[in-house]
Protein backbone atom coordinates (compact mmCIF):
# COMPACT_ATOMS: atom_id res chain seq x y z
CA UNK A 1 0.00 0.00 0.00
CA UNK A 2 1.78 3.37 -1.12
CA UNK A 3 1.81 6.47 1.40
CA UNK A 4 -1.25 7.77 -0.46
CA UNK A 5 -3.47 5.11 0.56
CA UNK A 6 -2.23 5.27 3.88
CA UNK A 7 -2.90 8.93 4.39
CA UNK A 8 -6.53 8.05 2.83
CA UNK A 9 -7.40 5.06 4.88
CA UNK A 10 -6.04 6.82 8.01
CA UNK A 11 -8.52 10.10 7.42
CA UNK A 12 -11.23 8.30 6.51
CA UNK A 13 -10.67 6.10 9.73
CA UNK A 14 -10.22 9.28 11.67
CA UNK A 15 -13.36 10.44 10.18
CA UNK A 16 -15.57 7.64 11.53
CA UNK A 17 -14.51 7.92 14.89
CA UNK A 18 -14.74 11.71 14.83
CA UNK A 19 -18.61 11.24 13.68
CA UNK A 20 -19.26 8.75 16.39
CA UNK A 21 -17.93 10.77 19.07
CA UNK A 22 -20.38 13.54 17.87
CA UNK A 23 -23.15 10.89 17.40
CA UNK A 24 -23.12 9.99 21.24
CA UNK A 25 -21.74 13.27 22.59
CA UNK A 26 -25.82 14.12 21.14
CA UNK A 27 -27.43 11.18 22.01
CA UNK A 28 -26.27 11.69 25.72
CA UNK A 29 -27.39 15.37 25.58
CA UNK A 30 -30.79 14.94 24.00
CA UNK A 31 -33.00 14.42 27.09
CA UNK A 32 -35.45 11.39 26.80
CA UNK A 33 -39.37 12.73 25.42
CA UNK A 34 -40.85 10.05 27.56
CA UNK A 35 -39.47 11.20 30.94
CA UNK A 36 -39.51 15.29 29.94
CA UNK A 37 -43.76 14.10 29.84
CA UNK A 38 -43.85 11.72 33.33
CA UNK A 39 -41.99 14.78 34.77
CA UNK A 40 -44.34 17.23 33.41
CA UNK A 41 -47.25 15.28 34.27
CA UNK A 42 -46.32 15.32 37.95
CA UNK A 43 -47.41 18.91 38.21
CA UNK A 44 -50.51 18.49 36.92
CA UNK A 45 -51.43 15.49 39.01
CA UNK A 46 -49.99 12.57 37.28
CA UNK A 47 -47.62 10.13 38.90
CA UNK A 48 -49.00 10.95 42.29
CA UNK A 49 -50.63 8.46 44.93
CA UNK A 50 -53.55 10.95 44.67
CA UNK A 51 -54.39 14.04 44.97
CA UNK A 52 -57.77 16.42 45.82
CA UNK A 53 -58.07 20.12 44.03
CA UNK A 54 -60.96 22.28 43.62
CA UNK A 55 -61.43 23.74 40.44
CA UNK A 56 -62.82 27.33 39.03
CA UNK A 57 -63.88 28.03 35.64
CA UNK A 58 -64.88 30.79 34.14
CA UNK A 59 -65.90 30.74 30.24
CA UNK A 60 -65.96 33.17 27.58
CA UNK A 61 -67.43 33.60 24.03
CA UNK A 62 -67.01 36.81 22.65
CA UNK A 63 -69.00 39.14 24.90
CA UNK A 64 -71.02 36.58 26.59
CA UNK A 65 -69.79 35.81 29.83
CA UNK A 66 -70.95 31.74 31.38
CA UNK A 67 -72.15 31.57 34.60
CA UNK A 68 -69.06 30.29 36.71
CA UNK A 69 -68.49 26.33 37.90
CA UNK A 70 -66.66 24.80 41.13
CA UNK A 71 -66.18 21.34 40.78
CA UNK A 72 -63.86 19.07 43.42
CA UNK A 73 -61.19 16.85 41.84
CA UNK A 74 -60.20 13.73 43.92
CA UNK A 75 -57.85 11.33 41.01
CA UNK A 76 -54.69 9.18 41.07
CA UNK A 77 -53.20 8.21 37.68
CA UNK A 78 -55.64 6.42 35.54
CA UNK A 79 -59.15 7.36 37.58
CA UNK A 80 -60.64 10.61 38.18
CA UNK A 81 -63.63 11.98 40.35
CA UNK A 82 -64.86 15.25 39.78
CA UNK A 83 -68.01 16.58 41.35
CA UNK A 84 -69.73 20.18 41.04
CA UNK A 85 -70.20 21.90 43.77
CA UNK A 86 -71.18 25.14 42.00
CA UNK A 87 -73.65 26.60 40.31
CA UNK A 88 -76.36 24.82 43.21
CA UNK A 89 -78.77 23.62 40.39
CA UNK A 90 -76.05 21.67 39.06
CA UNK A 91 -74.57 20.43 42.69
CA UNK A 92 -74.04 16.61 42.77
CA UNK A 93 -73.58 15.87 39.45
CA UNK A 94 -70.22 14.08 39.52
CA UNK A 95 -67.94 12.38 36.36
CA UNK A 96 -66.18 9.42 36.61
CA UNK A 97 -63.21 8.70 34.80
CA UNK A 98 -61.42 5.28 34.98
CA UNK A 99 -58.73 4.56 32.57
CA UNK A 100 -60.03 6.01 29.09
CA UNK A 101 -63.58 5.58 30.20
CA UNK A 102 -65.84 8.41 31.73
CA UNK A 103 -69.75 8.16 33.02
CA UNK A 104 -71.75 10.74 34.10
CA UNK A 105 -74.31 11.26 36.77
CA UNK A 106 -76.45 13.55 38.56
CA UNK A 107 -79.18 13.39 41.13
CA UNK A 108 -82.29 11.50 39.72
CA UNK A 109 -80.53 9.48 37.17
CA UNK A 110 -81.24 6.26 37.34
CA UNK A 111 -77.61 5.39 35.96
CA UNK A 112 -74.79 6.76 34.78
CA UNK A 113 -74.60 7.80 31.61
CA UNK A 114 -71.43 7.00 29.01
CA UNK A 115 -69.60 9.90 28.12
CA UNK A 116 -66.64 10.55 26.10
CA UNK A 117 -63.25 12.59 27.15
CA UNK A 118 -63.34 14.91 24.15
CA UNK A 119 -67.40 16.63 25.01
CA UNK A 120 -67.01 20.04 25.86
CA UNK A 121 -67.84 20.49 29.88
CA UNK A 122 -67.77 23.71 29.84
CA UNK A 123 -66.56 26.53 27.45
CA UNK A 124 -63.48 24.94 25.46
CA UNK A 125 -62.77 22.80 28.23
CA UNK A 126 -63.46 19.18 27.65
CA UNK A 127 -64.48 16.29 30.27
CA UNK A 128 -60.73 14.76 29.87
CA UNK A 129 -59.13 18.17 30.66
CA UNK A 130 -60.62 18.13 34.24
CA UNK A 131 -59.08 14.83 34.79
CA UNK A 132 -55.28 14.30 36.39
CA UNK A 133 -52.67 14.69 33.49
CA UNK A 134 -51.56 11.79 32.07
CA UNK A 135 -49.86 12.45 29.07
CA UNK A 136 -47.09 9.77 29.27
CA UNK A 137 -49.38 6.68 29.50
CA UNK A 138 -51.64 8.02 26.98
CA UNK A 139 -49.18 9.94 24.33
CA UNK A 140 -46.24 8.57 22.24
CA UNK A 141 -43.55 11.42 22.97
CA UNK A 142 -40.97 13.32 20.34
CA UNK A 143 -38.56 16.12 20.90
CA UNK A 144 -38.62 18.29 17.83
CA UNK A 145 -36.70 21.31 18.80
CA UNK A 146 -35.67 23.70 21.28
CA UNK A 147 -37.14 27.62 21.56
CA UNK A 148 -37.89 30.24 24.08
CA UNK A 149 -41.29 31.05 25.17
CA UNK A 150 -42.02 34.21 26.68
CA UNK A 151 -38.06 34.50 27.19
CA UNK A 152 -37.63 31.05 28.65
CA UNK A 153 -36.44 27.85 26.90
CA UNK A 154 -38.83 25.25 26.11
CA UNK A 155 -38.65 21.65 24.64
CA UNK A 156 -40.48 21.26 22.02
CA UNK A 157 -42.78 17.80 21.85
CA UNK A 158 -44.92 16.28 19.49
CA UNK A 159 -47.38 13.64 21.02
CA UNK A 160 -49.64 11.09 19.02
CA UNK A 161 -52.11 9.22 21.14
CA UNK A 162 -51.64 6.01 21.78
CA UNK A 163 -55.19 4.80 21.38
CA UNK A 164 -58.63 6.74 19.44
CA UNK A 165 -60.00 7.37 23.70
CA UNK A 166 -57.78 9.91 24.19
CA UNK A 167 -58.93 13.98 24.75
CA UNK A 168 -56.60 14.78 21.47
CA UNK A 169 -55.15 12.98 18.67
CA UNK A 170 -51.95 14.94 18.58
CA UNK A 171 -50.56 17.88 20.90
CA UNK A 172 -47.66 20.21 20.64
CA UNK A 173 -45.92 20.87 23.72
CA UNK A 174 -43.75 23.02 25.22
CA UNK A 175 -41.97 21.90 28.36
CA UNK A 176 -39.72 24.46 30.52
CA UNK A 177 -36.29 23.18 30.09
CA UNK A 178 -35.00 24.41 33.68
CA UNK A 179 -38.67 23.55 35.65
CA UNK A 180 -39.71 20.57 33.77
CA UNK A 181 -43.11 21.41 33.73
CA UNK A 182 -45.52 21.88 31.00
CA UNK A 183 -45.79 25.82 29.93
CA UNK A 184 -48.05 25.53 26.71
CA UNK A 185 -50.23 23.45 24.48
CA UNK A 186 -51.32 23.34 21.07
CA UNK A 187 -54.90 20.36 20.79
CA UNK A 188 -54.83 19.10 16.53
CA UNK A 189 -57.25 16.91 15.30
CA UNK A 190 -55.95 13.95 13.88
CA UNK A 191 -55.93 15.26 10.36
CA UNK A 192 -53.82 18.29 11.80
CA UNK A 193 -55.75 20.97 12.45
CA UNK A 194 -55.40 23.15 15.22
CA UNK A 195 -58.75 23.05 17.24
CA UNK A 196 -57.78 24.43 20.92
CA UNK A 197 -54.48 26.24 22.44
CA UNK A 198 -53.75 26.04 26.35
CA UNK A 199 -51.62 28.19 28.75
CA UNK A 200 -50.28 26.96 31.99
CA UNK A 201 -49.36 29.01 35.09
CA UNK A 202 -47.78 27.21 38.16
CA UNK A 203 -48.22 29.25 41.38
CA UNK A 204 -49.27 26.44 43.47
CA UNK A 205 -46.67 24.23 45.27
CA UNK A 206 -47.42 20.77 46.43
CA UNK A 207 -45.34 18.48 49.12
CA UNK A 208 -44.08 15.01 47.37
CA UNK A 209 -41.08 12.83 48.04
CA UNK A 210 -39.91 15.30 50.74
CA UNK A 211 -39.83 18.50 49.32
CA UNK A 212 -41.68 20.74 47.86
CA UNK A 213 -42.54 20.53 43.89
CA UNK A 214 -44.64 23.31 41.76
CA UNK A 215 -47.91 22.43 40.78
CA UNK A 216 -50.43 23.87 38.06
CA UNK A 217 -52.68 27.07 39.09
CA UNK A 218 -54.48 28.24 35.72
CA UNK A 219 -54.92 26.69 32.87
CA UNK A 220 -55.93 29.15 30.08
CA UNK A 221 -58.41 27.35 27.04
CA UNK A 222 -58.54 29.68 23.60
CA UNK A 223 -60.36 28.35 20.24
CA UNK A 224 -58.05 28.40 17.77
CA UNK A 225 -61.18 29.48 15.36
CA UNK A 226 -63.31 31.65 16.89
CA UNK A 227 -62.83 34.35 19.95
CA UNK A 228 -63.83 32.11 23.04
CA UNK A 229 -61.73 30.44 26.07
CA UNK A 230 -61.95 28.72 29.45
CA UNK A 231 -60.00 29.77 32.24
CA UNK A 232 -59.49 26.83 34.81
CA UNK A 233 -57.97 27.95 38.24
CA UNK A 234 -56.93 25.44 40.78
CA UNK A 235 -56.70 25.69 44.33
CA UNK A 236 -56.66 23.43 47.79
CA UNK A 237 -54.25 21.52 46.27
CA UNK A 238 -53.46 18.09 48.65
CA UNK A 239 -51.78 14.93 47.57
CA UNK A 240 -52.77 12.16 49.55
CA UNK A 241 -53.71 8.25 49.13
CA UNK A 242 -57.35 8.02 47.88
CA UNK A 243 -59.74 4.87 48.32
CA UNK A 244 -60.25 2.59 45.44
CA UNK A 245 -64.15 2.45 46.45
CA UNK A 246 -64.10 6.51 45.80
CA UNK A 247 -63.48 5.51 41.42
CA UNK A 248 -66.17 2.49 41.90
CA UNK A 249 -69.02 2.93 39.26
CA UNK A 250 -71.15 0.73 41.39
CA UNK A 251 -71.08 3.57 44.02
CA UNK A 252 -71.79 6.03 41.47
CA UNK A 253 -75.01 3.91 40.95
Amino acid sequence: MNNKKLINAGWVSNWIVYAACLMSASALAAPDAQMLLQHADRAQGGGLPGIVWNIGLTSRDGDKIAEPQRLQVRAVDDASVAEVLEPLRSKGTKMLQVEHNMWLTRPGLSKPIPISPRQRMSGQASNGDIAATNYAGDYEAKLVSEEKLNGELCYVLELTARHKRTTYDKIRYWISVEREVGVKAGFYSLSGKLLKTALFKYDNNIQFGGKSIPFVSSMVIKDALIDAETTMKFGTVVVKKIPSSEFDLGQMQ
